[in-house]
């Protein structure tokens, strides 16, 4: 028996509500937490096993993406805007930190099955685990972003004290209710799988991560506050490249981290109790 399923074995008796919600005793918080740090290991072993440079790979994609436009619209086809790759990374970082959490999630549930059938546990602790899985991998990009700033001659200013928590926190609430409302309907409609993958595809090339805002001609700057993940990146942007986060669109991210939190938690406990027999 792996580590895993032997801690979700001895779970305490008051953590084996599947959805359920109760005020946690010292015994159930120090469970959690173990069997988070239990799940996120499992996430790092499963994604570089057999790996030689291990987890430098989540830096390398980003890296190598950046690179590709930075060639074809910098020196190709001479975008004008100055620091180019410190504005390409400010963006492709958060933004495959959403990309790999909505991959991953299709397989939250399905890729779990085993421990849902064992014991009653809460379900959502598969997503959780996931989700701050790309969380780590995003916090060891911040030092690459800060040389590349560097090398620009920009520094952090006092303001990433309060910004840098605030728009992890945003991030990480909306990120984990995408996860969980993917993780909860792919199980009950299997096509979500590869539609998630189009629709993110569409959405990276509207959402400004790879040209400025300003360039959307006035008539479609809508598309700002319809497109969820917009003012997050924006907000990135404006912390790694601008120096300051507009608060317009820190508003705007704070609520949509908000509504996909609560639709995704919302789905998942309507949800939950048929995990067991679909997956």
């Amino acid at each position: 028996m792996d580590a895993c399923s032997q801690l979700i074995e001895n779970t305490p008796p008051g953590a084996r509500s599947a959805a359920g919600w109760q005020w946690p005793s010292r015994e159930q918080l120090i469970y959690y937490r173990d069997l988070l740090a239990v799940l996120v290991a499992k996430e790092f072993k499963v994604r570089y096993k057999s790996t030689v440079i291990g987890y430098a790979w989540s830096l390398m994609h980003p890296l190598a993406f950046a690179l590709v436009f930075f060639v074809l619209f910098k020196i190709v086809m001479r975008f004008d805007l100055p620091a180019y790759s410190l504005f390409l990374i400010g963006g492709l970082f958060p933004w495959h930190w959403i990309s790999n959490t909505v991959t991953s999630a299709n397989f939250a549930f399905l890729g779990n099955s085993s421990l849902i059938k064992k014991v009653r546990f809460h379900r959502a602790t598969l997503v959780l685990a996931s989700v701050l899985n790309e969380l780590v991998h995003f916090a060891i990009s911040i030092p690459i972003v800060v040389g590349f700033m560097i090398y620009y001659g920009r520094y952090p200013t006092v303001s990433w004290f309060w910004w840098l928590p605030a728009l992890v926190v945003m991030q990480f609430a909306m990120t984990f209710g995408l996860a969980l409302l993917i993780a909860t309907v792919n199980l009950f409609f299997r096509d979500l799988e590869r539609l998630s993958t189009i629709i993110m595809h569409l959405l990276f090339y509207v959402t400004p991560v790879i040209y400025p805002y300003e360039k959307l001609p006035p008539n479609f700057r809508w598309v700002l506050m319809a497109d969820p993940f917009a003012p997050l990146v924006l907000c990135w942007q404006g912390l790694f490249y601008r120096g300051s986060v507009p608060g317009e669109f820190a508003a705007l991210a704070a609520l949509w981290a908000l509504v996909c939190c609560l639709v995704g938690y919302r789905v998942y406990q309507a949800l939950v109790w048929r995990f067991a027999e679909i997956v």
